[in-house]
């Protein structure tokens, strides 16, 4: 849903208490993945920290929404201002606790497709992450409509666009899932 899971103060707890259910009902890792959904904002946090430790010990995953890997495109997609170095280190701490994805969605703006600069400013963050500690790229297009004000700026972009943004991730030794 809408929201920051990690915002929660009781986050840990509520990891712990997750994953204390799928063990009292016997259901694996693999039956029941246990998945966290973040911008990863709040990764400098002992207590959220503690959480994706927790998750990552017991077999689940971070999907973790790197949209953009400028201030302008991330404040621009996802409507808040982060710098994207914090974000990047933000991710690295993430992948070390958890396996970790990288969850990107990429559309056309205004009908253009995201620019060369856009797209290696956005690799750059996954670098300066260390792309050897990431589990790959999930990479989606706009499935559904936008709920935001800008919804009528922003359009899908073909397999084909999707595919050469994910080849260019993958020439970064990643493993990328496109989705359109």
């Amino acid at each position: 849903g809408n929201g920051e899971a990690t915002s929660a103060e009781v986050f840990p707890e509520a990891v712990a208490l997750v994953l204390g259910l799928r063990d009292e009902f016997g259901l694996s890792p693999q039956a029941v993945p246990v998945r966290l959904i973040t911008n990863g904002s709040l990764l400098a946090q002992a207590h959220v920290r503690e959480g994706v430790r927790r998750l990552g010990e017991a077999g689940g995953e971070v999907w973790f929404k790197v949209d953009g890997g400028s201030v302008e495109a991330i404040e621009r997609i996802n409507g808040v201002r982060l710098e994207p170095a914090a974000v990047a280190r933000n991710l690295a701490r993430c992948a070390e606790l958890c396996p970790t994805w990288v969850q990107t969605c990429m559309f056309r703006w205004d009908g253009a497709l995201p620019t060369d600069t856009d797209i290696d400013a956005w690799l750059a963050v996954l670098e300066a992450a260390g792309t050897e500690r990431l589990r790959g790229v999930l990479l989606y297009g706009v499935a559904r409509p936008s709920m935001q004000a800008e919804a009528p700026r922003i359009s899908t972009l073909t397999v084909d666009e999707l595919e050469a943004i994910a080849e260019r991730a993958r020439k970064k030794g990643l493993t990328v899932r496109v989705s359109p």
